[in-house]
């Protein structure tokens, strides 16, 4: 019996009909950890849609595993972005389920690029990753540890939910 329920729920789980990214008016929600070299922490963003492939959004970033020693601010461990994708799935075409999104982000700290990719296994839950770099940063002095904080390569990986 029990084999027969997961059968029928992973069955009802892939014929979904989840489309990821839906264009105009579509609301993306997501949460997960961000990590990085000297911390890790917590990344949350939310994308609105302009068009059948532009969405907007904001994000924020909260170091939270951050070692004594970096001696880093509350300025040092947070950090807030403004982002524009170009959502891709529909272009690309793999799956209704997928959408990969390069996009821009100008932030507390500089300018930046991201590669993200999504995965809904219903119409509202998923799951996400996002590669970013720094393209231009702010201060343009030798950094130190703290500073680099949301100042260098990071990932984020966690939950997507359509709002």
């Amino acid at each position: 019996m029990k084999k027969l329920f997961l059968a029928i729920v992973l069955l009802s789980v892939l014929s979904a009909n989840a489309q990821v990214f839906q264009g105009r008016n579509d609301n993306k929600f997501q949460i997960g950890a961000n990590i990085q070299n000297n911390a890790n922490g917590i990344n949350v963003s939310y994308d609105f849609g302009l068009g059948e492939n532009i969405s907007i959004g904001i994000s924020s970033s909260y170091a939270i595993g951050v070692d004594d020693a970096l001696n880093a601010s509350f300025g040092d461990r947070i950090d807030i972005k403004g982002r524009f994708n170009a959502n891709l799935g529909n272009v690309i075409n793999i799956d209704d389920h997928f959408d990969i999104y390069p996009g821009l982000s100008i932030s507390l700290k500089n300018f930046g690029g991201h590669l993200g990719a999504r995965y809904f296994f219903t119409d509202g839950f998923g799951i996400y990753t996002e590669l970013n770099i720094p393209i231009a940063k702010y201060n343009t002095d030798v950094l130190t540890p703290a500073e680099k904080l949301h100042n260098q390569f990071t990932v984020n990986v966690g939950t997507c939910f359509n709002l």
